[in-house]
């Protein structure tokens, strides 16, 4: 495995070493010493999946004040996936770094506590699977807007996005809880 750090201190992005034969592929998705090896001390409490079609856009979630660790993996399809730094304290705070994660390039995302994560969908479906360091806690649950001008998210869409009524009612980085 290889671990790229990104613009945004504490957010990785994770290439596995692929190993491929005439029938097939393998590699690891998780492992918990490489990941410890690179700095990363994480405990997963819980795995998600969500299928979703072309120019579905989920987020920007996070939770507070029990915040999520999240490592995330395109299984099928492509996304873009986007963090925005949401700790007061950083640098880089209200900053954001996207990326693309496909079933091909199998890259994943480690996302740590801190930071507002969406991701919008740039095939014609998508599944995801991310494993999280917290449970989901609904009374948590914070979205900012997607479309917040101030953070100026350049989302590669193809049309008007797919929005829930929750991202749909997403609040401005500005009137947001922050981490500290």
């Amino acid at each position: 495995m290889r671990f790229e750090p990104t613009s945004l201190a504490g957010v990785v992005l994770v290439e596995p070493t692929v190993f491929g034969d005439a029938r097939g592929h393998f590699f690891e998705s998780w492992n918990a010493r490489r990941f410890s090896d690179a700095g990363l001390d994480v405990a997963f409490v819980q795995d998600n999946q969500s299928r979703s079609s072309r120019n579905v856009l989920r987020g920007l979630h996070y939770q507070l004040p029990r915040p999520q660790g999240k490592l995330v993996r395109c299984t099928s399809g492509s996304i873009h996936d986007v963090v925005v730094d949401i700790r007061r304290s950083s640098p880089t705070f209200g900053q954001w770094y996207g990326v693309d994660l496909t079933a091909d390039n199998r890259r994943m995302l480690w996302i740590p506590a801190g930071f507002a994560h969406g991701f919008v969908v740039t095939s014609d479906s998508a599944e995801i699977i991310y494993k999280v360091t917290d449970y989901w806690a609904p009374d948590c649950e914070r979205t900012i807007a997607w479309n917040d001008p101030a953070l100026a998210i350049r989302w590669p869409l193809d049309g008007a996005p797919v929005l829930s009524a929750k991202d749909s009612a997403g609040l401005a980085l500005a009137s947001s809880p922050h981490f500290d």
